[in-house]
């Protein structure tokens, strides 16, 4: 018997119990399409994470007013008025491994241009914000030095301001007033998207820091140099754990906090943020993975235990085959065809499946779809190797029949 044959008649047998190969092949079809959504999943969220902390600016670390503690009761982290600018220029000047400070206070307001109102985040600023958070103005210009020292009435508005105020006409040049604080904008930031936990980056107005606290949000009462917090980019190639103690040193000196105190501030790593939200993602993965492994398994345990079936069905056939002169190796190879016809099949199905749930998931939650070519090779080949493993001892059974036994079968 030729393989065209061996093929042949394979298919054959498999057409001719169309139900009997569907229902076995379901178990390869969760098993492939579970692999296949683990990846591109997996993939998508993975990339979609390290895009929003990239979007937040690489080697980054937030240095947070600490909580205050008043009649027993702790308000909590940022509670205090802890940090000022000049903890930001000591942090600057003392630490090598720093590459920029941004000290910022934020709040929100009521935007008014013209006819047009929209409610959102205020940010007072320096200059080292934007290098900090590798953001650039798309249109327009950046704050001067000059501006940012005097408190110049100057903004600059992100996309999302920029569309709900005025839609498609250009708004550099147009003033704006906050708190009836009139600010002409001078730029429009590109956009930034979302961060890792949902909020709109582009729906934001920047001031300059000292106009912020002259006329926009207002001094803070206990500490007129105080700032909501203090972007700190780490210098690349230097390590951001040595810095972040660098800095956690630096600020207990400077706020004389005594060995054994509380920090009165806190530092956030976003590295380790990114982190995080990757272990979830390989948590996910492993999930799936679980779930794919189980089903190729009782997958595979299908197509055995059909083949068993078949060849008990096809005894007096595989009887006649040997008596006219058919080898061992050619049963063998024609039921080991079937079994891997069936898993190839299956794994051809489960792949379309995959790609098709992979596709709503990443729809559903905004994650891009990665698919690569190589995935979906291995899982089309481990399916094909799933039909060769479990379909071997039926084959095999099948090509030691004994001729005579076969034919005397009923």
């Amino acid at each position: 018997m030729t393989y065209r044959d061996a093929v042949i008649s394979a298919v054959d047998a498999l057409r001719l119990n169309k139900l009997r190969s569907a229902l076995t092949m379901l178990g390869i079809i969760i098993g492939v399409a579970a692999v296949i959504a683990m990846i591109a999943v997996g993939g998508g969220a993975r990339e979609q994470v390290v895009a929003q902390i990239r979007s937040l600016g690489s080697n980054l670390l937030v240095v947070m007013p600490g909580n205050v503690t008043a009649g027993g009761v702790r308000m909590g982290a940022g509670a205090a008025s802890t940090l000022t600018d000049e903890d930001a220029t000591a942090i600057m000047a003392e630490v090598p491994s720093v590459q920029i400070t941004a000290p910022n206070m934020r709040g929100t307001g009521q935007i008014i241009a013209g006819g047009m109102n929209w409610a959102t985040a205020i940010f007072g600023i320096d200059l080292g914000w934007f290098e900090a958070r590798d953001w650039e103005v798309e249109h327009g210009r950046m704050f001067e030095p000059e501006e940012i020292a005097r408190g110049a009435q100057v903004a600059i508005i992100g996309q999302t301001v920029a569309r709900n105020l005025y839609g498609g006409i250009d708004p550099v040049g147009e003033e704006i007033r906050i708190r009836n604080v009139p600010l002409r904008i001078i730029g429009v930031m590109g956009r930034k998207g979302q961060t890792t936990w949902g909020q709109d980056q582009d729906d934001v107005v920047f001031v300059p820091l000292n106009t912020a606290r002259q006329r926009v949000l207002g001094r803070n009462l206990a500490n007129a140099r105080a700032v909501g917090s203090i972007y700190v980019k780490v210098r690349e190639g230097e390590s951001i754990s040595a810095t972040e103690e660098e800095i956690k040193v630096l600020l207990r000196q400077r706020h004389r906090i005594q060995p054994g105190a509380d920090d009165d501030f806190s530092i956030r790593n976003l590295a380790d943020i990114a982190a995080t939200r990757e272990a979830s993602a390989r948590t996910l993965e492993l999930l799936l993975a679980a779930v794919a492994g189980v089903s190729l398994m009782v997958g595979g345990i299908g197509i055995m235990n059909i083949m068993l079936v078949s060849v008990t069905e096809r005894t007096r056939e595989i009887g006649l085959r040997l008596a006219v002169g058919a080898r061992q190796w050619d049963i063998l190879r024609q039921f080991l065809l079937e079994s891997a016809g069936l898993a190839v099949i299956g794994g051809a199905i489960g792949i379309a499946i995959g790609i098709g749930a992979a596709y709503v998931i990443s729809k559903a939650a905004g994650w891009p779809l990665l698919i690569e070519p190589g995935a979906v090779l291995l899982a089309v080949l481990f399916s094909g190797l799933v039909g060769v493993f479990f379909g071997w001892y039926p084959a095999l059974r099948a090509s030691r029949l004994d001729p005579i036994e076969a034919l005397r079968h009923t």
